[in-house]
């Protein structure tokens, strides 16, 4: 499994901010190369570790990893959206530290034959769980063209949007679009002269809404805040490293809203709601890389992490 090697980002400053007890139990979501939770592991004497990931090749290469501290790892094949659910068939009550790392894995990108890539002509399927049912392929092949329209500007902030949803609409009357490379020319000749003079390729904001959409990248991150809020015993700390803006926005939102307090108006003489902050935050701003990981990983250019701490 040595194929699959994913550098993980802001490795250092994730695993310090969940400030790992040798006792506690820690729970990585998104378990990938298994970087950060070998760094958990390590840690651990009488503690545990629970692993998830919704990538079977990827759990294969993070057993391998994690081999020396095996006895105190749990590996979970599924997905940190239903993060409570797991760990409730587990007898976990409540968890000391929850990590969810939000980025694709790198070996992902460059598998080719997972059609993640632009670059490299494989079929169209974009999925982390190849157990799943949604490809990339029935996206581009059957979505209504003002729903792809819709998750190529939401998702990827594409500012051709309508013009690719169009090409991709037209082109597939007469024939589907099969392959990476074929949706890869369809989205390049869509696009005015002038964006094709932009350093990045053209196809990478589309893929990139076309690989969240699939997925439901979004839609986890929405479901899982509030479930690892609640699964934290207090004094446990939430960290999460996100990749889009769309990402960050959610987490960003979710940790506040558990920070606040009274919601009443301010003219009210006594607060009515009852409601009481169930975290701090330990960030209030995100940390980002250091120019030392940029030069290394430039993959980590857009990681933000975002730490709370259960009250």
């Amino acid at each position: 499994m040595n194929q699959f090697h994913h550098v993980s980002v802001l490795l250092e400053e994730s695993v310090q901010a969940l400030a790992v007890r040798p006792e506690g139990t820690y729970i990585d979501g998104t378990l990938g190369g298994a970087g950060h939770a070998g760094q958990v592991a390590r840690r651990l004497t009488t503690g545990r570790l629970i692993g998830i990931d919704r990538d079977e090749t990827a759990l294969a290469a993070a057993a391998e990893r994690l081999s020396p501290y095996l006895s105190r790892v749990t590996l979970v094949h599924g997905n940190f959206q239903d993060l409570g659910r797991i760990l409730g068939e587990l007898g976990i009550a409540r968890a000391d530290g929850i990590l969810l790392d939000l980025g694709v894995s790198s070996p992902q990108l460059d598998q080719q034959d997972r059609g993640f890539s632009y670059m490299a002509d494989a079929p169209l399927d974009m999925r982390m769980d190849r157990s799943a049912g949604l490809t990339a392929g029935q996206v581009v092949n059957t979505w209504p063209e003002e729903e792809l329209r819709r998750i190529l500007f939401d998702y990827g902030e594409e500012r051709y949007a309508a013009r690719i949803a169009g090409a991709i609409c037209r082109r597939r009357e007469t024939r589907p679009v099969k392959t990476t490379l074929e949706l890869a020319e369809i989205i390049r000749r869509a696009m005015p002269p002038q964006a094709l003079r932009e350093k990045q390729h053209p196809a990478k904001r589309s893929f990139q809404a076309i690989r969240i959409a699939v997925n439901d990248e979004l839609g986890a991150v929405e479901r899982v805040m509030p479930q690892a809020i609640g699964c934290l015993a207090p004094g446990g700390r939430l960290a999460v490293i996100t990749f889009h803006s769309l990402e960050d926005r959610i987490v960003k939102n979710a940790m506040q809203a558990a920070a606040r307090g009274c919601t009443c108006p301010p003219e009210f003489p006594v607060c009515v709601c009852g409601r009481k902050p169930k975290v701090r935050l330990i960030t209030k701003k995100p940390v980002t890389a250091g120019a030392a990981e940029l030069a290394e990983n430039p993959r980590a250019r857009s990681a933000k992490l975002r730490v709370c701490e259960k009250l």
